[in-house]
């Protein structure tokens, strides 16, 4: 009988890893949407997709629009590893993006937030991550 490709074991073992962490980060995008909103900041989009990409969630904070990219992993400093350069660039085109449509265009005040979640759920927020 020949192998079967489709449900061997380590195919099995790649989806299911996927799946728990595809979860895992809802659940993180599902936390740090918490952890804002008790802190007053309304939450007004989760997984905003426009042309040039993702922005994980949109909140307002007055007249502040806060970008929030959701970085989950064991520790915090191994999910900062995982938001690379070519991600910072469509993070920015994005929020270039969002703004466009707002009253004041280009013009709204704006932050950029790096949200990470450890493995034990624990938030830690870089206001204004990436800033130069």
């Amino acid at each position: 009988m020949p192998f079967d490709f489709v449900s061997s074991p380590a195919r099995t073992t790649r989806k299911a890893r996927g799946l728990t962490n595809y979860l895992a980060g809802h659940a993180a995008e599902a936390s740090v949407a918490r952890y804002y909103e008790d802190r007053g900041v309304s939450i007004c989009a989760r997984n905003w997709r426009g042309l040039t990409g993702e922005i994980d969630l949109i909140g307002r904070d007055g007249d502040v629009v806060i970008f929030v990219e959701v970085k989950h992993s064991r520790t915090w400093d191994m999910a900062a590893t995982h938001v690379s350069d070519a991600q910072i660039r469509r993070i920015f085109a994005s929020v270039d993006e969002f703004v466009a449509s707002e009253p004041r265009g280009l013009l709204t005040d704006v932050r950029i937030d790096l949200a990470l979640v450890d493995g034990q759920g624990r938030i830690e927020i870089v206001e204004n991550a990436f800033a130069g």
